[in-house]
């Protein structure tokens, strides 16, 4: 191969690095532009994938020494009764642990500070730290309410730390961890930070190219711990899989130190490419450390730990795999082929601890932040005996969960449990009764007991619960509740208020009422001029209160715009004839039948059928008069109209109005009108229907004389042909003829 030979002002030091880089130049990346498209959807098939596990040191004792400000070098351990539920790490070195007893451990730490946990007594309404608590087992029960306030403070921070969603995937583990996917905000900083992969992975780009190699030849981890590797394995050049677990290791940093800074606790983290290694990681080097696990180390890490040690495999299944193979050893069991573990342990068992013991994990970190259930239970030394001290112990019960539900945000209706348990262990044996919790009604520890009290007395009938050596109730479902909801009484008026309109629309109603009466007996003019006026001077006391008048129009095209539009009319108006009230709506003019003069509202609905094609066309293109002008009741004079200017315009008639109001009142008589054509043209429809058949027009005979005559006869013929029909029809009536309801008219046709 020809290598073009340098200018003499560049040095063989020079042309040696020129050519080491244009060799590592060739080389691609074993990783896709398709693993780092998957990065920002949160994928689990991705080998990029960047979980982080971040887990409090010693979190209880970290409370109580932040609540007493005790010095973080002074040995503390948190008591529960006779034992030790935490321990800090300075106890620890006198060789205190959680199984040692207070005795104990006051023996081998006389400078000990030991905290007992609040407890909950009958009658309180809150929890408490005291000190005789150690002397009451028999009658306190244990709360851990100040670590879960703690917890969620913690919590909080670390959403704050971190980009808003969806850059944000958070799944709460424990009350004292989290599992955080960074995957997303990872390649949103990848991105920025190297530009080249974003313009390689455009539009149309093939996924299934290699990505190319990293611009970098080493990392800095600052503080960070590694697996230690062997030198030729360390000196290879690092992957994007190394850039990517840099980048989160970075921000883990970040979010452990706000916690440090604004709550005073440390936490330990873990980073790596899966839920199962990172767990691993936070607790390889704490306290107050973080640990990278990365892909070429994994298999070094897992050599030096107990599968015991592993996340899903401490308790039973942990125990039955290390008696089937006699080993807690990882190294020793990789030697086992598939087969024998599916063998000995199930098909879906020996799968998932084949891959589990060689680090793959492709469960997904769930968004999880809030609790879905609460308990509260008591062991009792020595046992109860008695209905009566088991209602007691329900009583508190409540009152604790009623605490932690006001946490959650009962009382706003933010969230809220569907269901209530209640447990209770008597020789061994437990029972149990669950009941649903009423939706309807207010939650509350009075409420919380009596259910508790119902499920008792549905235990005890099925069977002997005496003596009781362990009893617990819980609430579960727990979801979001419907806020900001209204109840029916704000739309009600109540007191003095309720008085006032109730006296002011009395005498209104009645005047109204006798202006209806009126109406239909045919005095149309007074009728309409007293509802128009007693409306005018009513304020409006109606549903109209309910919506908000708009503001000040915006400038449009014409002086009279409106924002309600409606279709457009054929029908034109007479601006030179006078207005005459009319109705304005349904419910205070009374439609009866077709729209027309007020003159002929009288009329029967017979005669309102009585109007063929042609007067159909002729009333949609008509001019109106003042018989038919649409209602304007509330239009004003000439003065007033100069006065106070139209802001509404009706986009069917252009007829202007002063309000809002007003314009709907007057569109409501548009609808009546639809209303009425939409009637028109189903006779029309009914006529096709009837000539098709070749009876003629309106059931009349081709040839046959038209007249009122001939429809009526029709009309009584299809009567009898239907009472005819029907009783030729075994078992299917009567076989009479139908009867008219009360106030129902037999439809004429003539």
């Amino acid at each position: 191969m020809l290598i073009e030979i340098p200018t003499p002002k560049l040095g063989l030091r020079s042309l040696c690095a020129k050519m080491a880089y244009s060799s590592q130049s060739m080389q691609l990346s074993a990783f896709t532009h398709r693993h780092l498209s998957q990065m920002a959807s949160y994928s689990t098939a991705t080998p990029l994938r960047v979980i982080a596990h971040i887990d409090l040191d010693a979190f209880y004792a970290q409370c109580e020494m932040v609540r007493l400000g005790v010095s973080e070098d002074v040995p503390l351990a948190v008591q529960q009764w006779q034992n030790l539920i935490a321990v800090n790490y300075p106890a620890r070195k006198f060789g205190i642990t959680r199984r040692t007893n207070i005795t104990e451990a006051r023996k081998l730490c006389p400078h000990l500070v030991a905290q007992h946990v609040a407890t909950w007594r009958e009658g309180d309404d809150k929890w408490s730290y005291r000190p005789d608590a150690a002397a009451n087992i028999a009658r306190d029960k244990v709360s851990l309410d100040p670590y879960r306030l703690e917890s969620r403070r913690i919590l909080t921070v670390i959403e704050e730390a971190l980009p808003q969603a969806p850059l944000q995937r958070i799944e709460k583990a424990g009350i004292d961890e989290v599992f955080v996917d960074l995957s997303a905000h990872v390649h949103h900083v990848l991105l920025a930070r190297f530009p080249e992969l974003q313009d390689a992975a455009g539009p149309g780009a093939d996924l299934s190219r290699n990505l190319p190699p990293p611009p970098v030849t080493a990392l800095d981890w600052n503080s960070d711990h590694l697996v230690a590797l062997d030198e030729a394995e360390e000196a290879r050049d690092p992957d994007w899989d190394d850039v990517v677990l840099s980048i989160g290791a970075d921000i883990v940093r970040d979010v452990r130190a706000r916690v440090r800074e604004r709550l005073h606790y440390t936490c330990s983290g873990g980073i790596s490419h899966n839920k199962l290694l990172s767990k691993l990681g936070s607790a390889q080097n704490k306290p107050n450390k973080q640990t990278v696990i990365r892909s070429r180390a994994v298999t070094t890490f897992l050599a030096t730990i107990k599968f015991t040690k592993m996340r899903n495999l401490g308790g039973k299944l942990g125990d039955q795999v290390a008696s089937e193979f006699d080993t807690e050893e990882i190294n020793e069991l990789l030697s086992v082929p598939l087969v024998n573990l599916k063998a000995r342990l199930g098909q879906d068992t020996g799968l998932w601890v084949y891959n589990t013991i060689r680090g793959i994990d492709h469960s997904e970190v769930n968004p999880r932040t809030k609790i879905k259930s609460m308990l509260s239970a008591k062991s009792f030394r020595p046992p109860i005996h008695t209905r009566e001290q088991a209602e007691r112990w329900i009583k508190i019960f409540a009152a604790d969960i009623f605490a932690r539900l006001v946490v959650e945000g009962i009382l706003e209706n933010r969230r809220r449990p569907k269901s209530l348990t209640l447990h209770l262990r008597h020789n061994g044996h437990t029972r149990s009764r669950q009941t649903p919790i009423p939706p309807g009604k207010p939650l509350n520890e009075a409420a919380l007991a009596a259910l508790g009290n119902t499920l008792l007395t549905l235990i005890m009938s099925e069977g002997e619960v005496w003596p009781c050596l362990h009893m617990n109730m819980s609430v579960s479902g727990l979801e979001d509740g419907v806020t900001g909801n209204l109840g029916i009484g704000t739309f009600l008026m109540r007191g003095s208020d309720a008085r006032v309109l109730n006296d002011v629309s009395k005498p209104l109603l009645l005047e109204e009422t006798t202006s209806l009466v009126e109406l239909n007996a045919g005095h149309t003019d007074s009728a309409m001029n007293n509802l128009e006026r007693k409306r005018r001077h009513s304020g409006g006391s109606n549903i109209e209160h309910f919506f908000a008048k708009p503001t000040t129009p915006e400038k449009t095209d014409g002086p009279h715009h409106s924002t309600y539009q409606q279709p457009k009319s054929n029908v034109i108006y007479n601006s030179n004839e006078p207005n005459h009230d009319a109705p304005s709506s349904l419910a205070s003019g009374l439609y009866l039948g077709r729209v027309t003069h007020p003159d002929t509202i009288h009329k029967t609905p017979g005669n309102f059928m009585r109007h063929s094609k042609q007067d159909l066309s002729a009333r949609e293109n008509m001019v109106m008069t003042p018989a038919h002008r649409c209602p304007s009741h509330f239009s004003q004079t000439a003065a007033d109209e100069k006065e106070r200017p139209a802001s509404y315009t009706c986009s069917k008639c252009s007829t202007p109005f002063s309000n809002y109001m007003d314009l709907q009142s007057h569109n409501d008589w548009h609808v009546a009108m639809d209303l009425q054509e939409r009637d028109a043209r189903v006779e029309e429809r009914v006529r096709s229907a009837f000539a098709g058949r070749g009876i003629g027009d309106l059931g009349q005979k081709p040839g046959a004389k038209s007249g009122k005559s001939s429809g009526r006869k029709l009309a009584s013929g299809l009567a009898a042909s239907s009472s005819t029909s029907t009783s030729g029809r075994r078992g299917r009536g009567r076989g009479t003829k139908p009867g008219l309801e009360p106030g129902q008219r037999r439809l004429d046709f003539g």
